[in-house]
């Protein structure tokens, strides 16, 4: 099944409620950027929490927001941008930094990797307008609970959030998202079942093997009647680099630099978000 995310309410409109399946689109990350096995965790996370922030946080059709996470940590910073429309995209500055897992419960040191010396940045992207950053500080580098303090302290919107990625030979196994906002007038009880569903729930890996995402979506909910108000919406990973690009990066080189280029046969540009690589020619350059 291909990845994609669903959106509903419950309690009566006082929880939104998202989640997403991620597992294709974080393999596809894997692959094109050669990621480890930490790194590919750290990243997958992040994109699907981009994913789902692009829904909750953009409140134009066309909009995309940008989530930077830099904490100190061997993996340097990380990026992911998602869009209204269900495309994502992301890089960490060291695709190869890794380390072992941890030795209290074996799982991937993602906290470890990312650090927890520094800051979320979310940028809002709305077309024909400047973009619009906000921050708050590192809580662990564990990445959900870093997004969590976000929506918390900036948004002013109690959220739940879990992500996570699960790899089993050396391939992403399982990828995804929950995250559930509390909206004005929810009840006591509603929190309190809330946060008994959620605990019962355990990790969102955990709760995806064997079960499609509406019923993880429904175990998180139950009791409080999950309505869903649209259909699915397909998540896919998608690049908005291309070749036109590429040739309009050569106009930051002097023509001494071009000329470089030319003598050495070409130049090769290398897209960050998807490790596209396109090949000028030496007509080109001169041309550009």
């Amino acid at each position: 099944m291909s990845s994609y995310l669903i959106k509903g309410t419950a309690a009566e409109g006082t929880l939104r409620v998202l989640a997403a399946h991620t597992t294709e689109i974080v393999q596809e990350s894997r692959d094109r950027h050669n990621l480890s096995s930490t790194a590919t965790a750290a990243l997958g996370r992040l994109i699907t929490g981009a994913a789902l922030f692009a829904q909750v946080i953009s409140k134009h059709e066309k909009s995309r927001v940008t989530l930077r996470i830099q904490g100190g940590g061997p993996i340097g910073y990380l990026l992911a941008e998602g869009s209204t429309d269900g495309s994502v995209r992301g890089y960490v500055a060291n695709p190869h930094a890794d380390l072992p897992p941890r030795e209290t419960d074996g799982k991937l040191d993602v906290g470890g990797l990312v650090g927890n010396d520094g800051d979320v940045a979310v940028m809002r992207l709305l077309e024909n307008t400047d973009p619009y950053t906000s921050t708050t500080t590192l809580v662990s580098g564990e990445i959900a609970d870093d997004l969590t303090y976000y929506l918390v302290k900036s948004e002013q919107v109690p959220s739940a959030l879990l992500l996570g990625v699960y790899l089993e030979g050396g391939k992403v196994h399982t990828a995804g998202g929950l995250l559930i906002q509390v909206m004005p007038g929810a009840s006591e009880a509603t929190l309190q079942q809330l946060e008994q569903n959620i605990q019962g729930l355990g990790s969102v890996t955990e709760a995806l093997r064997g079960r499609s995402l509406l019923e993880v979506i429904e175990r998180a909910t139950e009791g409080l009647g999950f309505v869903q108000v649209e259909d699915p919406l397909p998540v896919r990973l998608q690049c908005r680099c291309s070749r036109e690009k590429a040739l309009d990066s050569l106009q930051y080189f002097s023509q001494e630099e071009r000329q470089e280029m030319i003598d050495a046969g070409g130049q090769e540009v290398v897209c960050d978000w998807c490790s596209t690589r396109y090949h000028i020619t030496p007509q080109e350059i001169r041309e550009a």
